[in-house]
């Protein structure tokens, strides 16, 4: 960092958590961020990433104690500071943006309540001065209704929502410091981008400083003026952010760029990294990184490599040895890997499917309205194939998922399960659907049931639909499953709540694995994954389907993943699909403007594509509401292209090659 003053200054930070064996996460850590400037702390899900966030906080768990280091805030030793100053750094001074914000909003409180606690400790408004500011915020951060939502529960926002509600509490305090652990994880791509540039504008205009944790390159791409790479709790590699791009210095940070998935890659086995992160209850000799390192020499486990000084970079490895500089690792083409053989004939069919949600008012609690959540969609699911279903937060994708699986049962429409109707269905009537499809749900750790163990969890779904031998036949299968997906079968034992996210999607995926069915719905199945895990989990999903003929029902917003995986896209707005057809074509050559808007938002591993201008305004668009949506094309209010027509009529589905279409009364238009 060049600023001879840095805002915050970490040094020799240690971090020890006591139980039957001590727990070290963050060990000897040092960094130093200025005013203005953002620090992109970087890797896998374990690595004590958001431990460092919670001990410059000072809110670590019970058994949790900073045994040694320095954390100094504009000159302050805040490790020494009695807890009632420090209440006053934390939420002013220095903020924080959480990492599960459904687990971090106190579920009793309003979000008024909540944001106004802030304000009026803080910043000292009255209350209608802190009313206003509250929906200020909420608005900033692109929350529709903002003050008719302020007096909501958390329980009545979307899981994005909720991160925006965090964002908006965490900058109420104005402060000098923010660190956001995963600030836009559960973000669909067009509010990433909008969350992402409001936090650079808030940065440029107050010259906050801010310490970004983050398993997204994109995002590192997009916001960071330095990066810091962790592994196993300590710093590996450090530098700015552009050199950091173009040659990355330690074999870690190179594995995760090549886990990426990029355009051109669909059927090739993405690279992953071996093993796993290491247990950090025992005391390591050497590199931490050498039992997964290809590139390891033979000192590398018994022998701590130092810092090493490499065009103005540092870097923590013996590769770098006396000024040496290793040799790239050539790349090897890519074997594609062979595709399922495809039949025409549809697993599942979903015909003009509808759910819509009556809103009652009134002591009658009379209907005076209708939520139009998925408004008559129709999907094939083939066998051996992917379908892609991507769209903004609260466009209907989730809902659709559910009533297919008829977790939610739907108003109107049609869903055949190889030909046989299953909305008419009830009971045990289901037990065929609930065998031959399965659902990972977006949030892992509301679908896993806390008081069960890992084990039990997995074993549960086969013992019901009688799939799976006896139990110790299926007690070895959830063993291959655990190890398939990442994970230790010694995990079997623990409970949910002893896992990282990342780890608790894993799990669910291995549930949804576990009865061998004909479909599987997943709902943002990476979304908390970093980079190297969710190679895994592609690879995986990819080495079922091609072996089982598995067809996917693939709900994502993480457009790179859409490329890598699916074979055709569904693109769905305010509960309709307005653009269907292959992947290649609706990804190169879309003919929708919300689908361009879409594809324009998505962040790249690419610094000189990805990097907002400081000073540029904050674009921040509303999803219109689906209780009250738009007469005409739903999207007119947003699109560049509208005329009169777009605001009168709907427009009707104009076909196209290979049995896409596109629905638009602008379909033929260049882009704008």
């Amino acid at each position: 960092m060049t600023d001879p003053a840095p805002l915050l200054c970490v040094d020799d930070l240690t971090v020890e958590i006591a139980g039957e064996r001590t727990v070290c996460p963050v060990d000897g850590l040092s960094l130093q961020i200025s005013r203005g400037q953002t620090l992109a702390l970087l890797g896998e899900s374990g690595c004590g990433k958001s431990m460092t966030a919670l001990a410059l906080m000072r809110l670590l768990p019970a058994a949790g104690r900073i045994a040694r280091g320095s954390v100094r805030y504009a000159g302050r030793e805040l490790l020494a500071l009695p807890e009632a100053q420090m209440r006053g750094v934390r939420g002013g001074s220095v903020a924080m943006i959480f990492q599960e914000p459904a687990t971090s909003l106190n579920p009793v409180m309003s979000v008024f309540r909540q944001i106004d606690e802030v304000l009026r400790r803080h910043r000292e408004l009255s209350r209608s001065e802190a009313r206003a500011e509250a929906e200020r915020l909420l608005s900033a951060v692109g929350i529709p209704d903002a003050g008719r939502r302020l007096d909501d529960y958390p329980f009545q926002f979307s899981g994005g929502m909720k991160q925006r509600v965090m964002i908006a509490m965490a900058l109420a305090g104005e402060p000098e410091l923010l660190i956001a652990d995963e600030p836009t994880t559960a973000l669909d791509v067009t509010l990433q981008a909008q969350v992402l540039d409001l936090l650079a504008a808030l940065q440029h205009s107050r010259h906050m400083a801010m310490l970004l944790i983050t398993h997204d390159l994109g995002v590192v791409a997009r916001m960071a003026h330095h990066v810091g790479v962790m592994y196993a709790g300590q710093l590996v590699e450090t530098g700015a952010r552009d050199a950091f791009f173009d040659a990355p210095l330690h074999p870690y940070s190179r594995k995760l760029f090549a886990a990426l998935p990029s355009p051109g890659e669909r059927g090739v086995e993405l690279e992953t990294l071996p093993g796993r992160v290491p247990a950090l209850d025992r005391p390591f000799a050497g590199c931490r990184f050498a039992d997964r390192c290809s590139e390891a020499l033979p000192h590398c486990a018994s022998t701590l490599p130092a810092w090493h000084t490499v065009e103005g970079r540092s870097v923590r490895c013996h590769l770098y040895a006396a000024g040496q500089r290793p040799l790239r690792p050539s790349v090897s083409s890519p074997v594609p890997t062979v595709s399922a053989i495809h039949d025409p004939t549809p697993v599942l069919q979903v015909d003009d499917l509808k759910v819509h949600f009556p809103v009652r008012k009134g002591v009658l609690k009379r209907v005076v309205g209708h939520v139009k959540a998925v408004d008559g969609i129709s999907l094939a699911l083939m066998p051996g194939r992917t379908l892609a279903l991507v769209g903004e937060s609260g466009c209907g994708k989730t809902t659709a998922g559910k009533a297919i699986m008829q977790l939610i049962r739907p108003t109107g429409g049609s869903v055949r399960l190889a030909g046989e109707e299953q909305t008419s269905r009830r009971g045990a009537a289901l037990h065929t659907l609930r065998e031959n499809v399965q659902m990972v749900f977006q949030d892992p750790f509301a679908s896993l049931n806390p008081r069960m163990r890992v084990g039990d969890i997995l074993d549960e779904g086969m013992a019901a639909l009688g799939v799976g031998g006896s139990r110790a036949e299926r007690a070895r299968h959830i063993d291959r499953l655990l190890e398939r997906v990442g994970l230790n079968p010694e995990m079997r034992a623990r409970f949910p709540h002893a896992f990282s996210g990342g780890q608790r999607q894993r799990i669910a995926l291995a549930r949804a694995l576990a009865v061998s069915p004909k479909v599987i719905i997943c709902d943002e199945p990476t979304s908390a994954l970093d980079v190297s895990v969710q190679a895994q989990i592609l690879n995986l999903l990819r080495d079922v389907q091609r072996s089982d003929g598995v067809a996917y029902l693939f709900i994502t917003h993480n457009i790179a993943v859409v490329d890598f995986l699916a074979t055709e896209v569904a693109v769905m707005y305010l509960g309709r699909i307005v653009e269907f057809g292959p992947t290649e074509a609706v990804l190169r050559a879309p003919r929708h403007p919300y689908t361009r808007r879409l594809l324009a938002a998505v962040l790249s591993a690419d610094t000189a594509a990805s990097a907002p201008a400081e000073d540029a305004p904050v674009d921040v668009l509303e999803l219109p509401s689906a209780l009250n949506p738009p007469a005409g094309c739903h999207f007119h209010p947003r699109c560049p292209m509208a005329d009169a027509r777009c605001r009168r009529e709907y427009p009707a589905q104009t076909v196209l090659a290979g049995g896409a279409y596109v629905r638009c009364h602008h379909a033929d238009a260049p882009a704008h």
